[in-house]
């Protein structure tokens, strides 16, 4: 989870990750951001996030994402 924190902060730097659980529904996270987490996430954890991932619920919380990165990672 903190290696995840830190590819959001270096992302947006001023947001609170650790308590937002509405990154997508409130445009704190837009599409470029989501592309560059994708990338960061992908080579970070070494992972393959699908078109089908990219949805707001995976996206929406810091913690929606460490879930979608662990399920990838035990696939």
């Amino acid at each position: 989870m903190e290696k995840i924190l830190e590819i959001l902060e270096g992302i947006i730097p001023e947001e609170d990750f650790e308590n937002c659980e509405t990154l997508i529904d409130d445009h704190i996270l837009d599409s470029f951001g989501i592309l560059s987490l994708v990338s960061e996430l992908e080579e970070e954890f070494d992972i393959e996030i699908s078109p089908a991932e990219l949805i707001p619920a995976n996206f929406n919380s810091a913690k929606a994402l460490h879930a979608m990165v662990e399920r990838l990672q035990n696939e």
